[in-house]
């Protein structure tokens, strides 16, 4: 059964991501690394743990659609309603950057990978911050993405600031990847 996180620890949580905290978090697969998508210098410092570079892009994470409003201006009402059918889950949806979201997270795309999730954490920690974080992968690349809290700590020492307690979500892997327009699936999922 998945964990839940008490009021206070939540906030605790948002209190680090608002001072520029880079924290790691069980997600439905994976363990993620997140921070605030607007704290250029927290972005950074995910992108140097995984010595990954900000061209390659990173996903948003949020725990209603309404979180993700900024991103999705523009698009179509049947879009909408095709992303409203299938979240909150496992798919993160590659959507037509509208120009409001920095580079350091779109990379150098034309699109914007957004997910609205089903991990109660993950739920917890953005309805207590009213917005999305970022979410990537626990592991540095070219390595297993982290599975556990020790696998966290193995790769990243203190260099995370925060690692939330609490389970993996049940899926074998991480979030599968969709493109909106062309319903074309980039990246295969984890199955449950």
């Amino acid at each position: 059964m998945p964990d839940d996180l008490t009021r206070w620890r939540a906030n605790r949580i948002v209190d680090g991501l608002i001072n520029g905290a880079v924290i790691a978090y069980p997600t439905e697969g994976v363990w993620g690394l997140g921070c605030l998508p607007e704290l250029e210098a927290s972005v950074g410092h995910i992108l140097n743990l995984k010595q990954r570079h900000w061209r390659e892009g990173l996903i948003l994470v949020a725990s209603d659609i309404s979180h993700l409003e900024l991103y999705l201006d523009g698009i179509s009402s049947d879009d909408r309603e095709q992303l409203m059918q299938v979240w909150p889950s496992p798919v993160t949806f590659l959507v037509p950057d509208n120009g409001s979201v920095p580079a350091w997270i779109k990379g150098t795309h034309d699109r914007v990978a957004l997910r609205v999730s089903a991990h109660p954490i993950v739920r917890s920690i953005c309805d207590t911050l009213g917005g999305t974080i970022v979410s990537t992968s626990a592991n540095p690349t070219g390595h297993k993405p982290a599975l556990n809290a020790l696998r966290v700590r193995q790769y990243f020492g203190k260099e995370v600031d925060f690692i939330v307690p609490g389970s993996l979500g049940g899926q074998s892997g991480p979030s599968e990847i969709r493109d909106l327009m062309t319903g074309a699936v980039i990246r295969q999922g984890g199955s449950s």
